[in-house]
């Protein structure tokens, strides 16, 4: 039987609530159904997502860690795995989020401006609790929240990482995170081949076309793929009416 892709629905929070985002940055526009977090992950789960990912703006901006009791409400009312992405610099800040109940952390900026510090919570955690979020703008990759370029090349650092260990990346080109212009999907099995590591594509995907396109990359590597404001938006099938019968469910 052929393996099927992940398809992960996202999270966006700042300030405790969601947000969309265009190109990694947050705007005050809240989603159809409201703009509680906890209530979102529940509706994600009742359409049946096998995973959820949340990405900590806050965190990832000011390293604040207003939104912890968020997530760990999420993580408590759903009973899938909650990925959890946002300014995780130390161990000390992998241990706090770890105790919220998320199953995976996303690292970024800390793989590049601390490696001694990144390769600590690694040993700890394991590289399947571990991943690396490739955030690109051509070749280069940035970090701190999308705001800082590094002017380090992502074929160099993905090689260099999966050296220590790392056996999965989030890859998202932040020109089309949001922008709803498709999938970066080259980008993302070019990283597959270069690595032998999973990916899962992020940022782009409209429609269940281009999740078709993602789910032939399987063979290469790329097993999952991250969707937020197309899901927000109703652009599959059905998805309308399943939001139409759910949408009462958890007031």
């Amino acid at each position: 039987m052929q393996q099927k892709l992940l398809v992960i629905p996202a999270i966006d929070i700042k300030n405790g609530k969601c947000v969309r985002t265009v190109q990694g940055i947050p705007e005050l526009d809240c989603y159809e159904y409201g703009n509680n977090p906890v209530e979102m992950a529940k509706i994600w789960r009742a359409e049946n997502a096998k995973m959820i990912h949340v990405k900590d703006f806050d965190g990832a901006h000011e390293q604040s860690k207003r939104n912890y009791k968020v997530i760990e409400e999420i993580c408590s009312s759903v009973v899938i795995p909650v990925e959890f992405a946002g300014g995780v610099r130390t161990l000390q800040d992998a241990d706090e989020i770890m105790k919220t109940g998320v199953i995976r952390v996303a690292i970024n900026t800390m793989a590049i401006e601390n490696k001694e510090e990144f390769l600590k919570v690694l040993e700890k955690y394991g590289p399947n609790k571990i991943v690396i979020s490739l955030d690109v703008l051509g070749e280069e990759l940035l970090i701190r929240g999308r705001s800082k370029k590094t002017g380090i090349n992502f074929r160099s650092f993905s090689k260099e990482m999966v050296e220590t260990g790392v056996n999965r990346f989030i890859v998202c080109d932040i020109t089309r995170n949001g922008t709803q212009l498709g999938p970066n999907i080259q980008l993302s099995k070019e990283i597959a081949e270069l690595t032998g590591a999973k990916i899962t594509q992020a940022g782009g995907v409209r429609n269940k076309d281009e999740l078709m396109d993602i789910q032939n990359l399987i063979p290469s590597g790329v097993d999952s793929v991250i969707v937020g404001r197309a899901l927000y938006e109703n652009r599959f099938p059905c998805q309308k009416l399943w939001r139409v019968a759910e949408s009462g469910i958890f007031n």
